[in-house]
């Protein structure tokens, strides 16, 4: 088996522009106009008619050098870890890691129970110098260790106070670091079947040092963001199902093309996903908003009572098929999706009882016209 496709975030490559489009560019970005007056690199050297002869077609056109971009293809990199980085470095989809879950547990559980016997060994400490003296050692530490060059021997208390910090920071350092390894999204089963197959397919690992990627329950993913792996992803394998020329004029750009000569390994445009993604659920928002309307008016204006009640099941359909399809094709958390309901659903209400209102109006004034 292949790897399936996925996706690798697009940067822009901006050109030049010319003195005229200055005005257009907002506040705060930063823009680098090259006068294409100036001789070019490749021009140094040539004559004045030359130079001249080309002016026209400089002041038009930007630089070769400047538009012209370099990609790495996989297959240049030798095969083994260079390569296995060069793939899992290419689309953050790919970023797949372990966080060693266990070990960070073992290592806390260690810390914890040396830091729970220095804190028996403290209490103890406190208890025997609390007889001693009227305590006068726990009142003051400047007490406590004149005692003890009195005594020469170094303060035990500020030794064991000392190995505690010590421990405290080292713990305190991998309990935040694991809580931040949770905090990281598990890949999606498609992230993680595409990156498994590559790795079956290239074999560019041995066997030994290729099982960490089989222990999927310790696989994180550095990908950043939550709307990924849901709709996209499944617009995403609908294009790569109808791959045709157009598709790959349109969501695959030379650079993302040029990433790896593999036929099985697909990149598309994150921007131009997402555009997509976007355009669709502007068109399923609009179909859910206006059908709803055309529905209740058709109903409520007949005015029996039936027809309200048939309006009132219309709405309930629809609001459960707005919340369904907010919830498939986005990301919205529990409180966002029951907050966009709640507005569908008062948008239609509104609407109904505006209708019902109208109604009796409007046969009352048909009522006087016969008359």
């Amino acid at each position: 088996m292949a790897p399936i496709g996925t996706v690798l975030n697009e940067k822009a490559v901006l050109s030049p522009i010319t003195k005229n489009n200055v005005n257009s560019v907002e506040s705060g970005d930063c823009v680098i106009n090259i006068d294409s007056s100036l001789p070019s690199k490749s021009n140094t050297g040539l004559n004045t008619e030359s130079h001249q002869s080309s002016e026209a077609e400089n002041n038009t056109l930007p630089h070769d050098d400047v538009k012209h971009t370099i990609t790495k293809s996989l297959e240049e990199f030798p095969a083994g870890y260079p390569r296995v980085a060069a793939f899992q470095s290419s689309e953050p989809s790919f970023s797949l890691y372990r966080c060693f879950a266990y070990l960070h547990s073992r290592v806390l559980l260690e810390l914890q129970d040396e830091l729970v016997v220095l804190e028996s060994n403290l209490a103890d400490l406190d208890e025997d110098h609390a007889e001693i003296d009227d305590g006068r050692r726990l009142k003051s530490r400047a007490i406590d260790l004149r005692q003890s060059r009195k005594e020469g021997v170094e303060c035990e208390r500020r030794s064991m106070i000392a190995t505690i910090r010590n421990k405290l920071v080292n713990y305190d350092e991998i309990l935040v670091k694991a809580r931040e390894l949770n905090a990281f999204q598990r890949p999606s089963s498609r992230d993680y079947r595409s990156v498994r197959n590559w790795f079956w397919s290239e074999g560019a690992l041995v066997e030994a040092e290729e099982e960490f990627i089989r222990r999927k329950e310790d696989i994180i993913s550095l990908r950043i963001g939550r709307e990924w792996a849901g709709f996209d992803g499944l617009v995403e394998r609908l294009l790569r199902k109808v791959e045709c020329r157009l598709i790959r004029k349109i969501f695959r750009t030379p650079e993302l093309r040029a990433k790896s000569k593999d036929k099985d390994i697909y990149y598309y445009s994150a921007s131009r996903i997402e555009k997509f993604v976007g355009i669709i659920i502007t068109i399923v928002i609009f179909i859910l908003l206006v059908s709803p309307v055309v529905a209740m008016y058709r109903l409520t204006s007949i005015g029996k009572r039936n027809s309200t009640f048939a309006a009132i099941g219309v709405l309930v359909v629809f609001t459960m098929l707005f919340s369904a399809s907010m919830s498939l094709m986005t990301k919205a958390r529990r409180h966002e999706l029951f907050a966009a309901s709640a507005a569908y659903c008062a948008v239609l209400v509104v609407f109904i009882s505006n209708f019902n209102n109208n109604a009796p109006l409007q046969d009352g004034i048909s009522k006087i016209q016969v008359n």
